[in-house]
């Protein structure tokens, strides 16, 4: 079991991403992404969110927990629970990350980008505010088989960020 902290910093309808693009063997090569990474010991999905924005962005966040996501994939052997935050307010200066290319991209472009499927149904929850949720999404070779949403099957052709 991993768990790991995703967090997608917003300003005047931009989420801050990250392209990556520098990491070797990156199972998130060339997709635009939030910013975060795996817990540390002793730390809580807050702390860990925090110390991620720090170190990937040069930015103190205030974040705010949204929701949980499962990942099952056949290409690993362990499940994996991400804790999904989402961070209004914010302090300091951008920095260049060593995982990929910062940018602030208009939520409406990320559709166009090249992304996971299911960033799509959790993306589209983070806009419309919906209250705390937990997402199960299963993958296999890459492609979304399987999301689960508050123990419901859903389509991630249904969600949009328009």
């Amino acid at each position: 079991m991993i768990n790991t902290s995703l967090c997608y910093i917003e300003q005047d309808g931009k989420y801050l991403l990250l392209h990556r693009v520098k990491k070797k063997d990156d199972i998130n090569k060339d997709k635009w992404i939030g910013i975060g990474g795996k817990f540390e010991e002793n730390e809580s999905p807050e702390d860990c969110i925090i110390r991620e924005a720090l170190e990937e962005t040069g930015l103190t966040i205030v974040p705010k927990y949204r929701g949980i996501v499962t990942f099952i994939s056949d290409g690993t052997n362990e499940t994996e629970f991400m804790h999904l935050f989402t961070a209004r307010e914010f302090s300091g200066n951008l920095k260049d990350c060593d995982e990929g290319v910062l940018e602030w991209i208009p939520k409406e472009k990320f559709a166009q980008l090249p992304h996971w499927d299911g960033d799509m149904i959790f993306l589209s929850l983070l806009n419309q505010d919906v209250p705390f949720f937990s997402l199960k999404l299963t993958y296999h070779k890459d492609v979304l088989t399987e999301a689960i949403l508050d123990g419901k099957a859903v389509r991630y052709q249904d969600y949009s960020l328009a």
